[in-house]
């Protein structure tokens, strides 16, 4: 109650002194929608009831449907890649935005400036300048990952309008937990930057293979901070569903496990092999029932002869050579002294042969 973002007018023009809601169980939902008939109450936002509530155990339920992380990453990842690079038709921000910010009364220096028969806007702390777009653009160009990290970011990259183009659901997921903060580096307000920085480090922490039950409270306290200050900087527009629903996150985690377990991934790339399935249209489930026996059957046969690939499983595509095959266009690096002796004093400090004459050293 007395943390200094409730007395900071920065967000809404007004100070904040209420407690944070909590999440209502079942039988106060049902109280509060049991009214709804022909014409919606104004005291809440829902215009109808789920037929789901006739059913006994709905109500007990702690968690009646589930938040989707992998569409609520994207959402968000989304959101703040079209901002800061200025995407038409992906930003949040625009003429209607800063007028908002107008009527709210706050940020009056991005207010529109009409100059003739043009309405300009101010460049913002959010929005990154021409010279920042080509380094943020240059630096996933000439990315370069392992095989199986995620699929060629760099085709997805526009140069020429500076921009992302054509982004698939995973390449989201890996921009927004690994590649965003490193794409920032350098650029924007040091504490937008760390802001965002932050959010990727939350997401990063949630969708992890291991999650301590003792830290879920702290992160959920550092995460409602970090909106915070997002909310500094970005426009209301900003905030949609998607970054509020990110709040309950923590929450789903507590009741429902490792977010791995119960997020779409699996769903959804089985539901791209079904599809792949289907020769006649006019009769999709058989042909997704046959194609499903034959493979099974060709995949049961197969573990009773040599030298076959397996079905489903991806070929390595890597040299089978111990030491591997050399790049084919690798270009020559020509380095000073000064680098070269670098390089030889750290290999030199990372050898265990070397460790007992820097002990010796040091005494």
């Amino acid at each position: 109650m007395n943390h200094a973002f409730r007395k900071k007018k920065a967000f809404n023009g007004q100070t904040e002194f209420d407690k944070a809601p909590r999440p209502l169980n079942g039988k106060e939902l049902v109280q509060l929608i049991g009214s709804i008939g022909d014409e919606p109450p104004k005291t809440h936002c829902w215009k109808r009831r789920s037929i789901l509530f006739e059913l006994d155990y709905w109500d007990f339920l702690y968690i009646r449907h589930n938040l989707d992380v992998m569409h609520i990453e994207k959402n968000v990842c989304e959101n703040i890649i079209g901002t800061l690079l200025n995407i038409f038709g992906k930003s949040k921000d625009g003429l209607n935005a800063r007028l908002d910010m107008i009527d709210m009364r706050i940020r009056e220096q991005l207010a529109p400036k009409i100059r003739g028969e043009r309405t300009y806007l101010p460049h913002a702390c959010y929005s990154l300048t021409k010279t920042e777009k080509k380094q943020f653009c240059k630096s996933l160009y000439e990315l370069k990952v392992p095989e199986g990290y995620s699929s060629n970011i760099r085709s997805r990259v526009n140069i020429k309008e500076l921009k992302l183009t054509n982004l698939k659901t995973h390449d989201l997921h890996v921009l927004m937990q690994q590649l965003l903060p490193v794409a920032i580096r350098g650029s924007l307000d040091i504490k937008l930057r760390s802001a965002i920085t932050r959010l990727c480090f939350f997401f990063n922490y949630l969708c992890g293979r291991i999650v301590d039950p003792c830290k879920l409270d702290e992160l959920q306290s550092n995460y409602v901070v970090t909106l915070c200050e997002l909310e500094i900087f970005f426009p209301s527009s900003f905030f949609d569903i998607m970054i509020h629903l990110t709040i309950h996150l923590v929450r789903e985690v507590k009741l429902c496990g490792p977010v791995f377990m119960w997020w779409m991934y699996p769903f959804e790339r089985y539901m791209k092999i079904l599809k792949g399935y289907v020769r006649n249209r006019y009769r999709l489930e058989a042909c997704m029932v046959e194609n499903y026996v034959a493979e099974e059957a060709v995949g049961f046969c197969t573990e009773y002869l040599h030298d076959v690939d397996p079905i489903g499983i991806p070929i390595n595509r890597n040299a089978s050579e111990k030491y591997g095959r050399g790049i084919s266009t690798g270009k020559p690096e020509y380095v000073d002294m000064k680098l070269l002796s670098q390089a030889h004093l750290y290999v030199l400090r990372n050898t265990a042969i070397v460790d007992p004459y820097i002990e010796e050293h040091m005494k």
